[in-house]
């Protein structure tokens, strides 16, 4: 009797051991990994988004386009205009290269142009890497020829393309139709507030101590480097905006010659250009939602949405012919990095 009750017991105590198993096993989710899962189909799905939007420019233009239009839209650039596009073009290489420079020149002892190399190195992979993987050129050669630490470099391209999306979406303000004046003037004062709280939510960033998790002590060390990067913010910002300034100018003297539209015509298409590069999906290199986007902020001075698209693609394809030739040009001509990179972990 006495075994019996012992091996009863012994049996309810194993029994419970599995049941509480049992029941920790069903409280877990059945993929233990559903959230990191869900980050590659997600790049999956932004992928196809793009590609699909490429495909659709290329399905309107075997459609709807006709080469000869594309031909007289091109007839009207005279080579002296398209001297002085070009000369434009190069200008805004030349600002964003000292935009860089003014904040590495002093940690890493570069020359100016050795930075343009890098800059026109980077700005012409960005036109032609798919899904935006050109932007990694920016960190991976900081630190490569220069010494930059990774998590820095990686902070300064964040805040390059912050400064650049802010300068665009309050210059937007001004070109896009329809808002009246109260409702603009809020929406660059949002743009601004915002331009101005992330370098001083940098600028709080707390210590990181030992107990911190890998990934805590990763996301403290970023927001410093992002810190240190806004540091000569108010100098950036008159780069930044110098450069677009010039480049938007640019882009709409072109469209306004292609087109024979207006200045302001042209302003507002190459505004919608621009608004869709800031986009989260783009097509392959931007061909699909550049020229769309261009097109519809067109359509509103009354351009047909084909007239648009066609515009808005000679002057992407012209964009990506000077990036090219700029970045082959400083690979071929300009000197390279006075340093080799000795630290360059972040």
């Amino acid at each position: 009797m006495r075994r019996t009750l012992a091996l009863n017991k012994a049996s309810d105590r194993v029994c419970n051991v599995k049941l509480r198993g049992l029941a920790t096993a069903a409280s877990q989710p059945l993929f233990p990994d559903d959230r990191l899962m869900t980050a590659p189909l997600k790049r999956v799905l932004q992928r196809t988004v793009a590609l699909l939007c490429s495909a659709a420019l290329i399905v309107w233009f075997l459609h709807s386009a006709h080469p000869e239009n594309l031909t007289l839209l091109v007839s009207r650039v005279q080579p002296l205009e398209l001297l002085g596009l070009i000369g434009a073009f190069v200008l805004t290489y030349l600002l964003r290269a000292g935009r860089v420079f003014d904040e590495f020149r002093v940690g890493t002892g570069a020359s100016y142009l050795a930075i343009l190399r890098l800059t026109l190195v980077h700005n012409a992979m960005v036109n032609v890497v798919p899904f935006r993987g050109g932007e990694a050129a920016f960190p991976i050669l900081l630190s490569r020829w220069f010494g930059v630490p990774t998590t820095r470099a990686v902070a300064a391209l964040l805040w390059l393309r912050l400064q650049d999306a802010f300068v665009v979406l309050a210059l937007a303000a001004f070109v896009w139709p329809g808002p009246p004046m109260v409702l603009r003037i809020l929406w660059v004062a949002v743009v601004v507030l915002a331009a101005w709280a992330i370098p001083k939510w940098a600028r709080n960033h707390p210590q990181a101590l030992p107990d911190h998790g890998r990934f805590a002590r990763l996301s403290i060390k970023l927001r410093a480097a992002l810190a240190e990067s806004t540091k000569s913010s108010g100098r950036a910002w008159g780069w930044t905006f110098a450069n677009w300034s010039v480049k938007l100018a640019a882009q709409a003297w072109m469209l306004a010659m292609l087109l024979g539209v207006s200045l302001q015509a042209g302003l507002a298409g190459a505004m919608g250009l621009e608004l869709a590069a800031v986009q989260p999906i783009q097509g392959v290199a931007g061909f699909g939602t550049a020229e769309f986007g261009g097109a519809a902020l067109l359509r509103t001075h009354g351009i047909m949405l084909a007239d648009g698209v066609q515009a808005a693609l000679v002057l992407h394809l012209f964009v990506i012919a000077c990036a090219l030739c700029a970045g082959a040009a400083a690979v071929a001509f300009l000197p390279g990095a006075n340093k080799t990179s000795t630290d360059n972990t972040p």
